[in-house]
């Protein structure tokens, strides 16, 4: 778990998962709220919502700073780091279909 300025303080224990402030992480990454917002509406990130203030779970960190690093490292726009983020899933999905089809490719040769 990255050093959150005041992590212990404002997780939250939630159906055993621990939860990071939006604003924090926006914070400690240097991004607008409004970036964060426009991933959850584009469907790349879930935003968990607790007496009005948006956080994101453990699990979804990882995608979060993903995005993040492709918007502020590689300065692309909220919709250009929807398309690589599509375009990147499209890739791991075709590799995923790949390696199947290897692998029954090996099977019949193997076999014969």
């Amino acid at each position: 778990m990255p050093n959150w300025p005041g992590y212990l303080n404002k997780t939250i224990a939630m159906e055993k998962q621990e939860l990071i402030p939006i604003a924090v992480f926006c914070q400690q990454y240097g991004v607008a709220v409004s970036f964060i917002s426009s991933m959850q509406e584009s469907g790349l990130i879930e935003v968990t919502e607790i007496n009005e203030i948006q956080y994101l779970t453990i699990n979804e960190l990882a995608e979060a700073e993903k995005l993040v690093r492709l918007h502020v490292e590689l300065d692309i726009n909220p919709e250009g780091v929807e398309v690589v983020a599509h375009l990147l899933r499209r890739l791991m999905q075709r590799e995923a279909e790949i390696q199947l089809l290897e692998n029954r490719l090996r099977f019949y040769e193997v076999n014969e």
